[in-house]
């Protein structure tokens, strides 16, 4: 039996982009890793807006949004009962402020799902290294954020460790953070160092040619596991070279072209890409990051909406092009492999191929190809592995009036739900 998804790993995928919003007093120092010796009272956002931040990010089509509610130094953006080091020692509104809850309200509002990043390692605890006092003490913090804000989406930890004043290396109680997550959240996934959503292994926002969501477990993660599980990929990456906002990078958000590039390489490679987009120290997202935005939506829509999908107007026997997620093309007999052919009434010009699994029965394709009918024969035009969400495969423009899609190998009988076919609009989008 093959893993499946749950219905919050489904979803999550499903979504495909998730965003990060690295937020503290890194904003205001300048630095990307804090010491934990910061005064609070640095921090201080005279416009934040965290409306601003939810209404930017939905509108260039993130359903995912992730706050950074305490990172390495320590500070938190709440009205922590568990430190000094947090917000209500700044004379951001009089220290009577809370960021946590002005972000929860605005994704509320805007009815997209709210997440956190609550980092393990803290420099600013003196209990840090103290193995057992600072496991408690993360608990506590964790049990604030996932009991006073509503439902709670994703909880997304790293694995950033250090020693502590005592001079001893921490070692995190991850079964135990996860426990807390399972009682306060209990459908909230927990991402990187987590159980439901791993890693992709850079912070490029790359994705492998060959990425599979059916993995080994994982030892720390997985206590007691031994057979394959569902274990999805995340890509993160920032949009700007660092993660916290520094004003000497204004001028170096990425540009559309490169976005476009990791769009292929992470959502077109059956990963969920996770941006990073950092408010400045007003509170506010950068005006370049927000026209960057809005300029990445227009172009992934101009690609892969569905009224530019050339499939659509086909003839074939293969539900591939009805537009309905619930149906799905399998070779007949249940076998692993086999072929459909689209036909058009007259030949169309394309560039690019989008192919779907039904990930809901699990991820199966190992081998395809794409062929067209060029010259009185069949002509390879794309060569993959796997498929899994989506893959997206982007090449020089092919006409034809017959394309062929085959699946070579599956680990069992392949279920394609979509099948597509794009003339994009092409900037630098191969490889590297």
């Amino acid at each position: 039996m093959l893993p499946k998804p749950t219905p919050q790993q489904l979803a999550w995928q499903e979504a495909e982009m998730t965003v990060f919003f690295h937020f503290g007093v890194n904003t205001f120092t300048d630095r990307e890793w804090g010491d934990g010796a910061e005064d609070p009272a640095i921090f201080n956002p005279t416009r934040l807006d965290c409306r601003q931040w939810v209404k930017t990010a939905k509108d260039a089509g993130f359903t995912y949004l992730i706050l950074t509610a305490k990172h390495h130094d320590g500070f938190c953006l709440w009205q922590s009962a568990h430190t000094e080091h947090s917000v209500k020692n700044s004379p951001w509104k009089g220290g009577k402020g809370d960021v946590v809850r002005e972000f929860a309200e605005a994704c509320d509002e805007f009815g997209v799902k709210k997440a956190f990043y609550l980092s393990p390692w803290d420099r600013n605890a003196p209990m840090y290294g103290d193995s057992p006092a600072y496991n408690a003490y993360f608990k506590h913090q964790l049990t604030e954020l996932l009991t006073q804000y509503g439902k709670v989406y994703e909880v997304w930890f790293d694995g950033a460790c250090g020693e502590g004043p005592n001079g001893k290396r921490q070692e995190y109680d991850w079964s135990g953070y996860y426990g807390v997550v399972r009682q306060h959240q209990p459908e909230a996934l927990i991402a990187i160092c987590g159980p439901d959503v791993r890693w992709v292994g850079n912070e490029d926002g790359f994705a492998r040619e060959t990425e599979w969501s059916i993995q080994e477990p994982n030892a720390d993660h997985h206590p007691g596991v031994t057979d394959p599980i569902w274990y999805p990929a995340e890509c993160d990456v920032s949009i700007r070279p660092g993660w916290f906002w520094h004003p000497a990078e204004d001028s170096k958000v990425k540009t559309l072209d490169h976005l476009m590039r990791i769009y292929y390489q992470s959502v077109g490679r059956n990963s969920v890409l996770l941006l990073n987009v950092p408010p400045n120290d007003k509170g506010l997202l950068a005006e370049p990051d927000v026209a960057r935005l809005a300029e990445f939506r227009r172009m992934i829509d101009a690609s892969f909406g569905d009224e530019h999908d050339l499939a659509r107007g086909a003839t074939t026997d293969a539900a591939v092009i009805d537009g309905n997620p619930d149906t799905h093309w399998s070779p007949s007999n249940g076998a692993t492999g086999g072929s459909f052919v689209l036909t058009f009434a007259a030949p169309i010009t394309f560039n690019t191929t989008l192919a779907k699994e039904q990930i809901a029965e699990s991820q199966r394709v190992e081998a395809y190809t794409v062929e067209a009918w060029v010259d009185s024969q069949w002509k390879s035009i794309v060569s993959g592995t796997t498929i899994g969400h989506k893959k997206i495969e982007p090449f020089d423009a092919v006409t034809t009036d017959r394309v062929r899609f085959t699946v070579n190998a599956a680990r069992a009988t392949p279920m394609i739900r979509r099948f597509a076919l794009f003339n994009a609009p092409r900037g630098e989008r191969k490889e590297e």
